[in-house]
């Protein structure tokens, strides 16, 4: 019985280490940032203009979270999520947090949206800034803070293999430790 979350930055590669450990571990995988991106499209939004429209719609953040929170009561999951980790926290998930330069998250979302460089920098931007204030306005939360995480990855300098490797080898180790009955780190 194993629940990870794993938040971060966008363009961090959160997404990329949570499905290779959902992957190696045979785990379900739930991303809320692909329900946001669903949602978005279905109103016909950006997700630049999605993100400042759920600013003002606290209710779709409270319903991504709910459903987060229902879907790990099932265990046995990847939450590749930026609270999932707060929200779950009671289900004692193993929690990940993933980085990278502000640069390199650029670069990594102009290459995944085949947006320019202005583009890629503006949603970056926004999305950090709007994401933290609305946490901290609805939960208190200081999104990102490193000591709420088991883990902190720095994917700056690691190639996407390098990144996977080292997310499954890590929790791998976690794992075991929890199997093997150390699993007070986990508060």
């Amino acid at each position: 019985m194993v629940i990870i979350a794993i938040s971060g930055p966008h363009g961090a590669g959160k997404t990329t280490i949570a499905k290779s450990i959902a992957t190696a571990f045979n785990l379900r995988y739930l991303s809320a940032g692909q329900i946001f991106r669903t949602l978005a499209k279905e109103r016909g939004m950006s997700i630049i203009e999605f993100t400042k429209y759920v600013a003002e719609h606290p209710d779709i953040d409270i319903m991504i979270d709910e459903l987060v929170k229902k879907e790990a009561l099932k265990n046995d999951i990847v939450l590749d999520s930026q609270l999932a980790y707060k929200m779950i926290e009671k289900l004692k998930p193993i929690r990940i947090l993933v980085i990278a330069r502000k640069e390199d998250r650029i670069k990594r979302l102009m290459q995944r949206e085949n947006v320019s460089y202005s583009d890629a920098k503006l949603e970056i931007e926004l999305r950090d800034h709007e994401e933290r204030k609305r946490f901290k306005r609805l939960y208190n939360v200081d999104l990102w803070n490193p000591k709420d995480f088991h883990l902190v990855i720095n994917t700056s300098k690691l190639s996407r293999q390098e990144s996977m490797k080292l997310g499954v080898c890590l929790v791998k180790e976690l794992v075991k430790m929890i199997k093997d009955g150390d699993d007070k780190w986990l508060n």
